[in-house]
């Protein structure tokens, strides 16, 4: 063959096809007949010293190999033999004589093929395609098998492979020195005899459970009661697993046992009990989880089939004031003297827009935890925007002889922010102190730069709300932004309200990457904002 055809061979993976035949004109047509074929012949080879040879140099994917050589030293089945243990090349005899006792030599060698002299093309063609494919298979399961192999001998447990007669068919390195016996003196051994097993306290052997079970298709579990007999005597505490293994039809073909030394499970059983705790617990913080999503779902439910009829008795409420005070119906609805309907219609619109006040935090804190609640940042004045948010409490504020107090610098940086989180945050701040504080008692309103909170290198923006009238037990204080928690001490419903406004603030905090601190002392109580100033830089001063 000439190079320009060697090289579209390589390239295109056509197989190379050695063939190793003393007489020269049956290895000429036996050549052209495998090129007809589209083969590649690298070379002929007439005796068993060159066979050996050209194998090493061209390193063929199949030899056709004639069986008597004459004039070699050795015959095709002994030089079969040779490249076989030498380069796993897969061969395929070639002879005029069928002897038994060739045959079985022949067989001995582990042939891919075997062709009786003269054959024809067909038959050349379709043992060279069977020999050629099984050749893949094997090779295929050789690196599979050495691919399982490294991962079983690189395992940091013990592992031992036995067949359906109990006799081990494989030991890896922490097997051999958890059990003392090598591989080479436990292979094709009674597992008896390397794997003896005793459970701790009643001194009683367990392997022949661990067959039986395994055999018939079942894992098998050993506790850490279990001690180990090595090769030497010596007793080792265990934990081992046992399963079955079995072929592409699902029989049982034998097991695995793979296991460890105990002393540190032992040791770590205080531990693991603690972590199986914890997993219990968590499994349990899991299931209180869901219950809280089906609770908040439900509570989404609801306050959307609420919200429709709410909003349309307050329109309605609205335009029934509306012709009542057309008809003159509500012209003496001031003060003490206001009338029975104007009573009502108040009373229909103060708790209106109670329920829908609940509904609408209800369903903010449904978006909030579903992750859905979209923020529209801007630049916030606060020097203005404050005062401009505290301005409809100053009615409330005064109508309850209460002082209020602000203390805001007019050279306070703009924050970038959401102004409809942080109207919710303030408002319901404002509004817990307007209804906590007692009259001519003070609501302060502070906003200052804090340069370095922690280890936060970016300045923060505090925003603090402080009254008097109300003492929070230290106890309490985590627990008082839960939704609908209020402290136990206090009247339940005497100042109204539904338990949802602080849940909010922190939830809207967190939301726009903030912080909020609560302190209290006697009868005072402050909540203090912290908000990130990424875009804000210091100035020397």
């Amino acid at each position: 063959m000439n190079p320009s055809l060697e090289e579209n061979t390589l390239k295109t993976g056509i197989a190379k096809i050695l063939i190793v035949e003393d007489e020269r004109a049956i290895a000429r047509d036996l050549k052209e007949s495998l090129e007809h074929l589209g083969y590649y012949v690298p070379a002929i080879a007439s005796s068993s010293t060159e066979a050996v040879a050209l194998v090493e140099t061209w390193q063929p994917d199949l030899i056709l190999m004639d069986i008597v050589l004459e004039d070699s030293d050795c015959d095709g089945i002994e030089t079969a033999q040779e490249i076989r243990d030498l380069f796993r090349v897969p061969v395929v005899y070639l002879t005029a004589h069928a002897t038994s006792a060739i045959l079985e030599r022949a067989k001995a060698t582990d042939p891919f093929g075997y062709l009786l002299k003269p054959f024809r093309e067909k038959d050349l063609w379709v043992a060279i395609e069977t020999a050629l494919k099984r050749h893949r298979l094997e090779r295929a399961l050789h690196e599979r098998e050495e691919w399982l192999t490294h991962i079983l001998n690189g395992m940091g447990d013990g592992v031992i492979v036995f067949n359906t007669e109990a006799r081990i068919r494989f030991i890896n390195p922490v097997a051999e020195a958890l059990t003392g016996w090598t591989e080479s003196e436990a292979m094709d051994q009674p597992i008896q005899s390397v794997f003896q097993v005793i459970d701790e306290k009643e001194r009683s052997p367990l392997l022949s459970t661990l067959l039986q079970t395994v055999i018939h298709g079942e894992p098998f579990y050993l506790s850490l009661d279990t001690l180990l007999i090595t090769k030497s005597g010596q007793e080792v505490p265990i934990f081992d697993s046992a399963a079955p293994l079995r072929d592409q039809q699902g029989v049982v073909t034998g097991g695995i046992i793979v296991f460890r030394d105990a002393h540190a499970l032992r040791l770590a059983n205080e531990r693991d009990l603690a972590v199986a705790h914890a997993q219990q617990l968590e499994l349990q913080m899991q299931e209180m989880e869901n219950l809280s999503r089906l609770k908040d779902d439900f509570l989404s439910t609801v306050s959307h089939e609420l919200r429709t009829p709410l909003s349309n008795i307050k329109m309605a409420t609205r335009m029934l004031t509306i012709v009542l005070d057309q008809l003159d119906l509500l012209a003496q609805s001031t003060g003490l003297t206001a009338t029975p309907i104007s009573r009502y219609i108040h009373i229909l619109q103060q708790e209106t827009e109670q329920e829908l006040r609940l509904i609408n935090d209800l369903l903010d804190i449904q978006r909030i935890q579903a992750e859905t609640y979209s923020l529209e940042l801007s630049l916030i004045q606060l020097s203005n925007w404050i005062p401009e948010l505290v301005e409809p409490f100053r009615p409330r504020i005064a109508e309850s002889n209460q002082t209020l107090y602000l203390n805001i610098p007019s050279d306070l940086p703009d924050l970038w922010s959401d102004p409809h989180a942080l109207t919710r945050i303030l408002s319901e701040l404002l509004n817990n102190a307007c209804k906590y504080t007692p009259p001519e008692e003070p609501i302060t309103v502070t906003a200052t730069v804090q340069l370095r909170h922690g280890a936060v290198p970016y300045p923060w923006m505090i925003l603090e709300v402080c009254n008097s009238g109300i003492t929070i037990p230290l106890e309490e204080q985590e627990r008082i932004f839960d939704p609908f928690y209020r402290i136990p001490q206090s009247d339940r419903w005497k100042r109204g309200g539904t338990g949802l406004g602080l849940s909010l603030v922190k939830k809207f905090t967190s939301l726009l990457g903030g912080q909020i601190e609560v302190s209290s002392t006697s009868n005072s109580v402050c909540f203090r904002i912290l908000l990130p100033m990424k875009e804000f830089e210091a100035t020397p001063g």
